[in-house]
């Protein structure tokens, strides 16, 4: 049979016009390097837009697969399954909370937290405690509730109406967020480190204040680690250095080494809150995808990753902050671990083509802003040649006076 041309002529007449995707066929990878069809290797900074933690071809993540593979692809969550257990045992372990739900992505798990955050408020005899509450300039997903929690024009412009009883709390204004949340008030979701935002994290203070209104109003505190968990920013939960002690936490991305998966990690203030029927999914748990979980995991742990993504995360922003003096393009470097934002004072996906051109992989966001997502895997040398090839870009650019 012959094989479909692999090209954006194809990809125009196939599927709906919702992706900009990049002019390059991949193929495979190899470590952090993706391979395209005609065999140009290409530096990815972007990982999977922050799922592939451990780049490409790791072997333990593709023996678990296989290994489970030959054993059961599916069976739904009619049934016990021993790869689901452990990673729930896992998840349990290292958050120090009660409960797991799977899911299939972020989207669904922040779906999930809705849910469960106004059915344990429906407890408390307030008829109007209904009120879900997200931060300005946030991303929490493309479904209806998630949508409606990030409420910007770009992503929900024709297809209100939106969830009722949903609002926005300016991002780290706590003055806004004594004025916003209230005895009506069921969760309030947060992003520690906002990815699709531009990579801004959520100040000390602003979190100690949310605890103190929390006591005092009795809603839940929603950790939406979807991009920034995982290790990405040095700790498994990026909420853990500000000891932001989220009732709900969700997870996804990177959490199924590649394989569609998702969790909601609850406390004991919401571990019996749901029963039989109130929420499920027919794919959520997937023994295989749980079984990469698993790997993943043990890979994050066992090769330290999360001190390379400090030390290397560190190192980056080293020689960025030399770029920036260097550059007058670069306007300010916002780094967490392996979670880097770039601002420019144009728009970044200027950028994005230039680096494409030069076999390296970045990514665009929050318009100006150049986001860094590498593999927690990427060594010194690797990260050093994004480093030399963006140095390039803005030489060039300076050279040839573009506006």
């Amino acid at each position: 049979m012959k094989l479909l041309p692999v090209t954006q002529e194809t990809e125009q007449r196939l599927f709906f016009h919702n992706y900009a995707r990049l002019p390059i066929a991949v193929t495979h990878g190899e470590g952090v390097w993706l391979v395209s069809d005609n065999g140009t290797r290409y530096l990815d900074m972007i990982a999977g837009i922050g799922v592939n933690a451990l780049g490409y071809g790791d072997n333990r993540l593709v023996e678990a697969i296989s290994t489970q593979t030959a054993k059961l692809i599916h069976a739904s969550n009619l049934f016990m399954m021993q790869p689901q257990f452990e990673l729930a045992e896992k998840l349990l372990e290292l958050s120090g909370l009660s409960k797991v739900f799977f899911a299939n992505s972020g989207t669904e798990a922040i779906e999930a937290s809705i849910k469960i955050a106004r059915k344990w408020a429906g407890k408390f005899g307030v008829p109007n405690k209904k009120e879900v509450l997200s931060l300005s300039n946030c991303f929490h997903g493309r479904t209806y509730g998630a949508m409606s929690l990030t409420a910007k024009a770009k992503y929900v412009d024709g297809f209100e109406p939106l969830l009722p009883e949903t609002g926005m709390i300016t991002f780290n204004d706590i003055s806004d967020l004594e004025a916003k949340v209230s005895e009506k008030t069921a969760a309030v979701f947060i992003e520690v480190v906002q990815g699709e935002g531009g990579i801004h994290r959520i100040s000390q203070q602003f979190i100690d204040r949310l605890k103190e209104l929390r006591q005092q109003y009795n809603f839940l505190i929603v950790a939406d680690d979807i991009q920034a968990g995982c290790g990405r920013t040095g700790t498994f939960f990026s909420y853990t250095p500000l000891n932001a002690e989220p009732d709900l936490v969700c997870l996804a991305k990177p959490l199924g080494g590649g394989l569609p998966l998702s969790a909601v990690i609850g406390s004991e203030k919401v571990a019996d809150v749901l029963s039989y029927g109130n929420h499920g999914t027919t794919f959520g748990g997937n023994p295989v995808a749980c079984a990469a979980g698993i790997a993943m995991i043990n890979a994050i742990q066992d090769d330290n990753l999360m001190e390379n993504a400090k030390s290397i995360g560190k190192y980056i922003n080293e020689e960025l902050q030399k770029l920036a003096a260097k550059h007058s393009r670069i306007l300010e470097i916002r780094q967490y671990g392996l979670m880097i934002g770039i601002t420019v004072n144009k728009e970044a996906k200027y950028y994005v083509g230039k680096a494409l051109e030069k076999q390296v992989l970045v990514n665009a966001t929050s318009v100006n802003v150049i986001r860094l997502l590498p593999p927690l895997t990427i060594s010194r040398e690797e990260a050093q040649h994004c480093i030399t090839t963006l140095d390039e870009i803005f030489s060039e650019e300076e050279a040839e006076g573009v506006s």
